[in-house]
């Protein structure tokens, strides 16, 4: 096994391992060891089933549900979300248009997931030229860039999320919308694992800052969110059929490219792993 960074503000790509194979404990620390390091670790080239990615995403924590798996999940394999714009006599398959927008995810729940993986069944391309990347921008790498003032401006702070507060691609139920109260997390995050800080922020989810009027705070919050994802803190991942990917949803955000449409198809199995605590 080997761990080769990306050389850009996250990332990192792991070879010589086999997910579909048994993997040993010492592999299982240095995958999570790099996992932490690194805030997205990839594979390439892997040939996995459903079943054989909720046992692997287990080994991070027990799975997360997202409220939107109920709508779209794999047949046998509920833990999994289908991510994709293939439609079926006409009704799309999974999750069209996912995460278009910069967020962590699952934000708006009281005790956020440690993290997510993808793996990518089908990935569009248009003439050669592959489509749909995901770009990460890495939070802690921002905090650790923010001028001291403005860092001891925030450390107390507290964010308001609210589960409607994002515009999405498609309705919420008034059910979902009762189950997801807004929540309050810190603005600054530590990582559970490595203590290490992060601006956990970002535009739409966070909708107000306790202690702060509304003008003041929604200020504040944009411009947070443009500095999270200045070209130097991101990473922008290009997929490739098979690839299995994991980010840590306290170091990084995400945002989904959105440059293909059908007939180019993006298919895609996701899966959440463990809730984390918020420190």
């Amino acid at each position: 096994m080997d761990v080769i960074p990306t050389g850009r503000a996250a990332g990192a790509e792991i070879t010589g391992v086999d997910l579909a194979g048994d993997l040993t404990p010492e592999t299982l620390a240095a995958i999570e060891a790099a996992f932490d390091a690194h805030g997205v670790v990839f594979f390439r080239g892997q040939t996995i089933t459903p079943i054989q990615q909720v046992a692997f995403t287990r080994h991070f924590g027990e799975i997360a549900f997202n409220v939107f798996g109920e709508r779209w999940s794999v047949p046998g394999a509920p833990e999994i979300v289908v991510v994709s714009n293939v439609q079926e006599n006409g009704e799309p398959v999974g999750l069209v248009r996912a995460g278009e927008r910069w967020h962590s995810d699952m934000v708006y729940t009281a005790t956020p997931p440690r993290g997510t993986m993808l793996h990518a069944i089908e990935v569009p391309e248009l003439d050669g030229l592959p489509l749909g990347d995901t770009m990460f921008a890495n939070a802690a790498a921002a905090w650790d860039a923010l001028p001291a003032a403005m860092q001891q401006r925030l450390e107390d702070k507290v964010g308001i999320f609210d589960f409607l507060g994002r515009k999405r691609s498609i309705p919420v139920t008034e059910d979902e919308a009762r189950r997801h109260p807004p929540v309050r997390h810190p603005i600054v995050r530590r990582h559970p694992r490595t203590g290490r800080r992060s601006l956990y922020i970002m535009r739409d989810d966070c909708t107000g800052i306790e202690g702060m009027e509304s003008d003041e705070a929604a200020m504040l919050i944009e411009a947070l969110a443009e500095h999270i994802t200045r070209p130097e803190f991101i990473y922008r991942h290009c997929w490739r059929p098979g690839d299995v990917l994991l980010w840590d949803n306290c170091t990084v955000q995400h945002k989904a490219v959105i440059d293909y449409d059908l007939p180019l198809r993006r298919l895609m199995h996701r899966t959440t792993m463990g809730a984390a605590p918020t420190m």
